[in-house]
């Protein structure tokens, strides 16, 4: 797939086509530009580390949002192993847009779920462009209850805007099927990992990410709110968006400095969409290294941490 590039990376891709052009001319008229060469290329990775390590929330949003990041199925079949798919939540019918089974990371067996989009219009109307509906949680608890009863940790990535708010969803209960998954993931006797690896969406991402360890992706967001919902209500217009995103403090930085995330997986110079297999090779290592700590705790001391992580959200020090 060719990468499309964002508005903020034209300087970059500007300065790559100069210099391919410079290395056409080169080879067609046998003239030596090494020098030439060597000094685009230099200027090439400066330009990248002056846009990519001074990133604005907005332009990590629109990398989240990249058609060619890596997706849930990308990662259960590259850093994880052995992966089976289970289907259904035995009770209405199984959502395509949660897909979740068994599956193996670094040689430890464990249930996995996740949000999955599609990369065309087919795949996305298959996969409801990555918004779950009501049974897609009520999977996910069924595959939550199965890890517990056979001792094996559950493992979810997150990637959506948002549950699927549509009519079919709210006559099927949709805030009932996250609520109680919020709640049963509180008191889950078994060790959790929640990882965004893209988009982080209001309480469609809340409803998988009640987990002993919730990490993100560097250039993952995580929001009550899309910037574009924010900026509609409190601007009036979407084009204040880049606004809305910078004051939700939705980035992954802005979450760890808050004490909302327990951890940040690097990226790939430019984001996980530039190289899968080094995206993939952080998230396996980051989460097998959350499970290898985890997993050596008592029950009772993992629940106790759990619910005094989340029980300290929302306070706040200031002036009296």
């Amino acid at each position: 797939m060719k990468l499309q590039p964002l508005e903020f990376e034209k300087p970059i891709i500007e300065l790559e086509e100069k210099l391919a052009d410079l290395k056409r001319h080169s080879r067609a008229n046998d003239i030596n530009f090494d020098h030439e060469v060597l000094r685009m290329e230099g200027k090439i990775e400066e330009t990248k580390r002056a846009i990519y390590e001074n990133l604005t929330a907005w332009q990590r949003v629109q990398i989240a949002r990249h058609n060619a990041r890596p997706f849930a199925l990308d990662y259960l079949q590259l850093s994880f192993s052995n992966f089976i798919e289970l289907h259904g939540d035995r009770l209405f019918a199984e959502d395509r847009a949660m897909p979740g089974g068994l599956a193996t990371v670094a040689g430890r067996k464990c249930v996995v779920i996740g949000h999955q989009k599609g990369r065309e219009l087919k795949e996305n109307l298959k996969r409801n462009f990555g918004c779950a509906n009501p049974e897609g949680y009520r999977k996910a608890l069924r595959l939550m209850r199965l890890a517990e009863k056979f001792g094996l940790p559950f493992v979810s990535l997150i990637d959506t805007p948002g549950a699927y708010p549509g009519l079919g969803s709210e006559e099927r209960h949709i805030s009932e099927a996250i609520a109680v998954n919020l709640r049963e993931m509180m008191v889950l006797r078994t060790p959790t990992v929640a990882v965004v690896i893209g988009e982080g969406g209001s309480g469609g991402a809340l409803g998988i990410a009640v987990a002993d360890r919730v990490l993100m992706l560097e250039n993952a967001y995580y929001s009550v709110i899309s910037p574009e919902g924010c900026a509609a209500i409190l601007w009036k217009h979407r084009k204040h968006a880049p606004e809305a995103a910078a004051a939700l403090k939705l980035t992954a930085r802005d979450l760890l400095e808050m004490g909302l995330i327990d951890g940040i997986i690097p990226e790939p110079m430019g984001g996980a969409h530039q190289n899968h297999a080094a995206a993939i090779a952080n998230l396996k290592a980051a989460v097998s290294g959350a499970l290898q700590e985890l997993t050596q705790l008592p029950h009772d001391e993992l629940l106790a941490r759990r619910y005094g992580k989340f029980r300290k959200f929302g306070e706040f020090a200031g002036d009296a």
